[in-house]
């Protein structure tokens, strides 16, 4: 990035690391010039470990990388928001986020709303597993082995129970009918090999709309 100031930074620059699906804050780290055009070409997260001296990547020993998905530089030109897919726990100590037992009364709200975003990463997840191991008496794995075309109809068919509770049904069957669009609707987007980084992606352009 040409506009980063590495004069006031003193070389190396601060960047915060966050999960691009949930928006999770999961750790800080610190890049020089050389570990960002690394971070760039090779699309894994590095930097530059003022202990060691050195560039490192993270994962390279524990296999827990950071897949990059975006790079943003804030107002002031002097620190770095990376938006990742992290593979495994972030933290050294097997936790998602270097920032786990955060518990001060200012994050409550924050943090309410990435269990949130977390719990739709969750449910991705765990059908990406379903995909994967394909495990007997599964629901989801049923889905995948009846096909495209039947995922489609169930979504169709879901879409069309939750119209129908909005109209005449109560409220709380309204929820549970759009949470059943939302499951399989994830299970098509699984099964077409899209992530949901796309499509948060996706999101964050419409809502400026």
């Amino acid at each position: 990035m040409k506009n980063i100031n590495w004069k006031k930074v003193n070389g190396l620059i601060p960047a915060i690391i966050q999960n691009a699906d949930t928006e999770k804050v999961l750790m800080l780290g610190y890049m020089n010039e050389e570990s960002l055009k690394k971070t760039r070409e090779d699309k894994k997260v590095w930097f530059y470990s003022r202990t060691k001296q050195r560039l490192w990547m993270k994962g390279e020993e524990s296999g827990n990388i950071l897949n990059l998905v975006d790079i943003k530089l804030d107002c002031d030109q002097d620190t770095l928001l990376i938006s990742v897919n992290p593979v495994g726990p972030t933290c050294h100590t097997g936790k998602e986020s270097c920032f786990e037992n955060c518990s001060s009364d200012e994050g409550v709200i924050g943090q309410s709303r990435l269990r949130e975003g977390g719990v739709l990463n969750k449910l991705f997840q765990t059908i990406l597993s379903r995909k994967e191991s394909m495990p007997k008496n599964s629901y989801t794995t049923s889905l995948f082995k009846d096909g495209l075309d039947e995922i489609c109809a169930k979504v169709e068919e879901e879409a069309e129970e939750v119209c129908r509770a909005a109209k005449s049904e109560t409220k709380q069957r309204l929820i549970e009918e759009a949470v059943d669009v939302i499951y399989h609707l994830w299970v098509l987007i699984a099964a077409k090999g899209a992530k949901l980084s796309d499509v948060q992606v996706e999101l964050r352009k419409r809502s400026n709309k």
